[in-house]
């Protein structure tokens, strides 16, 4: 059950203290015998002000005025950013205490008074003259809901170290990684009323889910990797069978987002009750195999991922995936304060009723960037769609799920008109086939004539052949049925004629 907001608040007093403490710690004179600069004073007054900012905000949740209190706390976080960007071309001042008290900031904001803790939030009953009464999918599911970040009653914020690791992993998904990163987004977006309902059922994150999925495929419902792993959370085979992902009519359940974030949340539940609740352990037994992490662990669940007796054993891959996929949940929460802007999605389901045959192709083809989509639908027809081939062509009356936003451009473009005889033009075109050249007929001398060694004692293949100089050691092999190494003294072998 959740905490009530007095307790709440009660649990929030020693953060706030410790945080008070050391922005108090900033503006001190320190040691005498290197006074701080005035303009280094000036900053660290900055400092002390953004803290004194997010308790007003504090006040203001609990006296009900949600709208001032997010106003208030992002005050306090730009002031802090602009007062650390001014800190690092101060000399003498240490942008550290300005990083300790952005964390502190950015943790505190997680799941605490404003969007969190403080607000009850029910998934299950929407206030009849709220924005999302009567709707269905994705514009049912509140919108405050995206900042409920408990695990099992523990704050997402509290379990995620801010580590090297971690920091390095932010790095790549904002440079490297970072059109992999929207891409994930956008996809996920589309797919979240299937998907995230399975993580909410049972008190788990909504950012561990996308950072799951951003690492695992980007969310490509069809992707497979080298190993097997296939579907937009890349089950194996074996684990998605012990999980309820099986073949329906030939359709390998691991595509469908739905089943596979079902099997998922099922999955992480029973890992984190095994590894009491250890987020970091309990996703390196997702990607490393859960016999080897409990090998790994035994009964010291609390043994921290980062241990060199966990870490040093564990592969390479496993040891990037851990920080990456906690690294991807923590800018699904806090994209604004990595300078990152996520697009605006608009994933409410709808659905079309083919007028004329189409494949999905060919339906791409007719939307083209219909609702600002510039690279196309056809990644989101695909992941809505799992079961349909994307190039057979569908009969009239078939059902698909499509974005409720492309449902007015169908009747526009796809029903009638030029747009499908393009696209079906397009689907259809014939490719020429050019048959592959004859093999060259063996040469007559090579396949008439041969002559026949005797093989002495140590003679092999290869020796053999370098010896005479006019064959190579398969050619001899497949004319004998041997093995190369399956020759013996007194053996006499048959040897195609020097040409």
């Amino acid at each position: 059950m959740p905490a009530t907001p007095h307790v709440r608040a009660l649990r929030l007093a020693p953060l706030f203290a410790a945080l008070g403490a050391l922005a108090g710690c900033a503006s001190a004179g320190g040691n005498k015998a290197a006074e701080p600069s005035a303009q280094v004073n000036a900053l660290y007054a900055q400092l002390d002000q953004a803290s004194k900012g997010y308790d007003t905000a504090l006040q203001q949740a609990r006296e009900g005025n949600a709208q001032a209190s997010q106003q208030t706390l992002s005050s306090s976080l730009e002031q802090l950013k602009r007062a650390s960007a001014q800190c690092g071309n101060s000399p003498g001042c240490d942008p550290q205490r300005f990083f300790a008290v952005y964390d502190r900031l950015l943790r505190l904001k997680d799941g605490s008074f404003s969007l969190g803790d403080d607000v009850e939030v029910s998934g299950e009953q929407t206030p009849e003259g709220s924005a999302t009464a009567g709707k269905t999918g994705a514009a049912s599911l509140p919108q405050a809901q995206r900042s409920v970040t408990l695990l099992h009653g523990q704050k997402l914020s509290e379990l995620i170290a801010m580590n090297g690791p971690v920091k390095a992993a932010l790095e790549m998904w904002l440079t490297q990684w970072r059109s992999s990163l929207m891409d994930a987004y956008v996809n996920y977006q589309y797919m979240r009323y299937q998907m995230w309902p399975a993580y909410q059922s049972r008190d788990l994150p909504e950012a561990v889910l996308f950072g799951i999925m951003a690492k695992e495929s980007g969310g490509k419902v069809h992707a497979v990797s080298r190993s097997g792993a296939a579907g937009p959370l890349q089950f194996m085979y074996a684990t998605g069978l012990r999980f309820g992902l099986t073949s329906d009519g030939g359709f390998d359940e691991r595509f469908d987002p739905a089943l596979a974030a079902r099997a998922n949340a099922e999955y992480l539940d029973e890992q984190l009750g095994i590894f009491n609740n250890n987020l970091e352990v309990t996703l390196a037994a997702y990607n490393g195999g859960e016999g080897r992490m409990r090998r790994l662990v035994g009964d010291d669940t609390a043994v921290s991922f980062y241990d060199p007796r966990i870490y040093n054993q564990l592969s390479q891959e496993t040891r990037d995936y851990v920080p990456a996929v906690l690294a991807a949940a923590w800018l699904f929460l806090h994209p604004d304060s990595y300078n990152l802007r996520f697009p605006k999605v608009d994933g409410v389901p709808g659905n079309v009723t083919l007028k004329r045959p189409a494949s999905l192709s060919e339906l791409t083809v007719c939307l083209g960037s219909a609702g600002g989509m510039e690279s196309g639908w056809f990644r989101t027809l695909r992941n809505l769609n799992p079961r349909v081939d994307p190039q057979a062509a569908l009969p009239s009356g078939t059902r698909l799920v499509v974005p409720k936003l492309l449902e007015q451009p169908y009747a526009a473009r796809c029903a009638d008109g030029p747009w499908p005889i393009l696209a079906n033009d397009l689907h259809t075109a014939v490719i020429p086939v050019v048959a592959a050249a004859p093999e060259p007929a063996p040469s007559r001398s090579s396949s008439t004539k041969s002559r026949s060694y005797t093989v002495k004692r140590g003679d092999t293949l290869v020796g053999i052949v370098r010896k005479l100089g006019c064959s190579d050691v398969q050619e001899v092999a497949q004319l004998n049925g041997i093995r190369q190494q399956h020759i013996k003294p007194g053996q006499t072998l048959k040897l195609p004629a020097c040409r």
